[in-house]
């Protein structure tokens, strides 16, 4: 081997017969090559014979497990045939990347729901093999709103109750009353109070009964028609509130709006009472008490305040923006509130569009 194409430059090393070596250019009479070693010179093409690189004839394709969870990886273990063309290039890819995706090593990324195809070929022919992945989300918890119920006696109330993540393929929750003599709850989560006392609902998935939550419920006496009343700018909804606008938040303007001979205390979302210069916001509950006893409460939801603080500004389109990216995730009352479109759906980028066009003054979000 020498260090030029041509015998008169000097001598590199010398070579074994029948040592493989790659050829990186060829000429008339010399070859540029480089040994297995590195080494990079020139021989004379007299001494060098082409030797054909064994082909992909064969690709199997297996997995631990073909199932994934939302979320989950995988690999796919490729085996090639002949085993002499294990180093030749191969091509992953996925039918569905939505669902699933596959990077140049084999690596399963599980997205969301559904069916992929995944499929290995060779690049150099048409040799390919095929494996189905299936992605499945499974249920992961539950909320249920309110968090703690108070109802009249006779009186009847649809709890709010869904699975968690949201897209999880079997959504379904069963509904039990500890105490069903004194509010008995329906398969729909209809709550129907039927004596003065206390019970618990339990809230389980059915694809998991061990995954649950719970919200406890006060049977109190009947209020009379006219003990208490709300301002027609005010909307009153299986005990939630809405319809407060931010610019008359403060516990003094919400009172001046509540019409009742009976206590109103108003508390946030970390149950710290408020004072009557405070503001309301999402996740204060408006309580109606008769001495130490809660009558009724109210949860409020401020459409755009997403962390409770009673103003809508950036901070919230900071607190939203990592409940889309799975960043950080909000308790149900915070969702709700964040879902401008009130379409029952967990916020998106449009909400995020509403929140700016209000504090930018362009557009004011419908609190009702």
């Amino acid at each position: 081997m020498r260090t030029g194409p041509g015998t008169s430059y000097e001598i590199i090393t010398t070579i074994e017969k029948d040592n493989e070596m790659t050829r990186m250019e060829r000429g008339a009479e010399w070859a540029r090559v480089q040994l297995k070693n590195g080494i990079i010179g020139y021989l004379s093409n007299t001494y060098l014979a082409e030797v054909s690189m064994a082909q992909i004839e064969r690709i199997q394709l297996s997995m631990d497990k073909t199932t994934l969870n939302k979320g989950e990886q995988g690999k796919v273990q490729v085996k090639i045939e002949p085993i002499e063309a294990c180093t030749r290039p191969i091509q992953y890819r996925s039918s569905n990347p939505s669902v699933a995706t596959i990077d140049s090593t084999g690596k399963i990324q599980a997205i969301r729901s559904g069916k992929t195809t995944i499929t290995v070929k060779a690049v150099e022919n048409n040799v390919a093999s095929q494996i189905e992945v299936t992605v499945v989300t499974k249920v992961a918890g539950i909320e249920m709103l309110p968090q703690q119920i108070y109802l009249q006696v006779g009186e009847a109330m649809q709890v709010q109750a869904n699975v968690l993540p949201e897209d999880a393929d079997v959504p379904q929750i069963e509904f039990e009353s500890t105490s069903p003599e004194i509010a008995s709850i329906s398969k729909t989560g209809e709550i129907l109070a039927r004596k003065e006392g206390r019970t618990i609902i339990v809230a389980r998935a059915k694809e998991n009964p061990e995954i649950q939550t719970q919200t406890k419920v006060f049977v109190v006496r009947a209020l009379e028609e006219n003990e208490i009343s709300f301002d027609s700018s005010l909307q009153v909804k299986n005990e939630i509130l809405t319809g407060i606008e931010p610019s008359e938040n403060t516990v003094a303007e919400i009172k001046d709006k509540i019409s009742t001979a009976l206590e109103i205390e108003m508390v946030n979302y970390q149950e710290k009472v408020l004072q009557e210069n405070d503001l309301v916001g999402t996740g204060c509950q408006i309580r109606i008490k008769e001495g130490e006893a809660i009558l009724k409460q109210y949860t409020v939801i401020l459409y755009g305040d997403a962390d409770g603080d009673g103003k809508i500004t950036s901070v919230d389109l900071l607190v939203i923006q990592r409940h889309i990216l799975e960043m950080e995730r909000m308790d149900a009352i915070f969702c709700k509130a964040s879902n401008i479109r009130k379409d029952g759906r967990k916020p998106t980028a449009l909400d995020l569009l509403f929140i700016q066009r209000h504090i930018l003054e362009m557009e004011r979000i419908q609190q009702k």
